[in-house]
């Protein structure tokens, strides 16, 4: 068990989330190889999925409890969720030759970096102000124990809600790494 006044918490892990993710739609970007950029933008793809599903899951309840505008502040999140996950979904139909296929990839950037933005100078800050440590820490290791088992590919159509992830998410995830594998899918 970590010492939680020491140990890493969940912001700490989210916001490395958010720069792997960020550093990986660079590198894609910065490649000519459609194989090497599908790849990259399938293991993008299913890191966000996890991270959002995770938040959703753990984060968000704690969010809404904790923070003065929480509700509010998680569904315009949870809407920034829904925009990313068509992002992401679009992006999973193109070939990565296409020149939309770098279009959509500059679009899941952007919304990504606004996202990014208003969590780690808002948000985040408010949770470590507002939220004891130790439960940050106990966060962090919910939120790493989701992200193992929830899904890899996004569904725009599902709910994006704590309950959803926790009865349904699961099975998605399960059905999502089988497919992942089969069709041989890289996701992190």
């Amino acid at each position: 068990m970590t010492d939680a006044r020491t140990g890493r918490d969940v912001v700490d892990v989210l916001t490395a989330d958010h720069r792997e993710v960020q550093e990986l739609l660079q590198q894609l970007q910065a490649t000519d190889d459609a194989e090497q950029r599908r790849d990259m933008a399938d293991t993008a793809i299913g890191e966000l999925v996890r991270h959002s599903v995770a938040e959703e899951m753990y984060v968000y309840p704690v969010m809404r409890e904790h923070l003065p505008n929480g509700e509010e502040a998680v569904q315009h999140d949870v809407e920034e969720h829904k925009e990313l996950e068509r992002t992401m979904r679009g992006l999973e139909g193109v070939d990565a030759s296409e020149p939309r296929f770098v279009e959509l990839v500059r679009e899941l950037e952007d919304e990504l970096r606004h996202h990014v933005q208003n969590e780690e100078t808002e948000q985040f800050p408010m949770l470590r102000a507002r939220v004891p440590r130790d439960t940050l820490v106990e966060l962090r290791e919910k939120v790493e124990t989701a992200k193992k088992i929830a899904p890899t590919r996004p569904h725009p159509a599902a709910p994006n809600s704590e309950v959803f992830h926790k009865l349904v998410g699961p099975g998605v995830g399960l059905v999502d790494r089988l497919r992942d594998k089969l069709s041989g899918r890289s996701t992190g």
